[in-house]
């Protein structure tokens, strides 16, 4: 099979997840890490491959007025708003937004007074406890809430720890799988019918984080 251009099509080796390139932090290791657990990850910001998915990522690492400016620059903010929110309402395809990416899901953030976030989750994304250190950079353990039968859980055991970096963080809410104590309670995972977001890194979270993986491309594989 060619493409366009008249290059050889890569070979699909799984579900052809479409990793969002706007150039913001090392998107490759999400990349690598979903190629690990069996998928087809493509790091793109071409509207055709991103159309022939099925699934989307969004990652993301900073700030989020950066995070939301570079999207728009590539030309991915329609694209993400639009595959979330049909996430959201089970009508599209999955997608996983992974740390600045569970950010920008939602109305605005403190961070960056002003910019709007891709409006999918409500609320404002807000900085971490006074009584803390920020950055929270470190290994923490997630707190279930009575949710382990949610699929983004699954076969985390009763211990899971994964690693975090960041100084704010969404609200706890509806949408809520898991949270972690840093001063306060704080978001470490959502969910919204095929939307799954997550504070931490899996990328960076050892086995637990490719098992969050890994039941992601199990979603899109369904």
């Amino acid at each position: 099979m060619t493409r366009p251009d008249g290059a050889a099509s890569p070979v699909r080796t799984g579900p052809l997840l479409a990793v969002l390139d706007y150039g913001i932090g090392n998107l490759r290791s999400a990349q690598k890490a979903l190629q690990r657990v069996g998928a087809d990850a493509r790091l793109t910001s071409d509207p055709d491959e991103v159309a022939a998915a099925d699934g989307l990522v969004l990652p993301g690492v900073g700030a989020f007025g950066r995070c939301i400016e570079a999207l728009r620059a590539a030309g991915l903010w329609e694209t993400a708003m639009e595959a979330a929110s049909e996430a959201a309402a089970g009508t599209g395809r999955p997608f996983l937004g992974v740390c600045v990416g569970l950010q920008m899901l939602h109305e605005t953030s403190a961070e960056s007074p002003g910019v709007a976030g891709l409006g999918v989750l409500p609320g404002e994304v807000t900085l971490l406890s006074d009584a803390v250190k920020r950055p929270q950079m470190q290994w923490n353990r997630l707190d279930k809430n009575g949710t382990d039968k949610h699929p983004m859980l699954d076969g985390l055991g009763d211990d899971p720890w994964t690693y975090f970096v960041h100084s704010y963080a969404a609200p706890v809410g509806p949408d809520t799988v898991a949270t972690c104590t840093y001063g306060d309670e704080v978001c470490a995972a959502e969910a919204r019918s095929l939307l799954w977001a997550c504070q931490f890194h899996p990328e960076k979270s050892s086995a637990t984080g490719l098992r969050v993986l890994e039941n992601f491309v199990g979603l899109v594989a369904r």
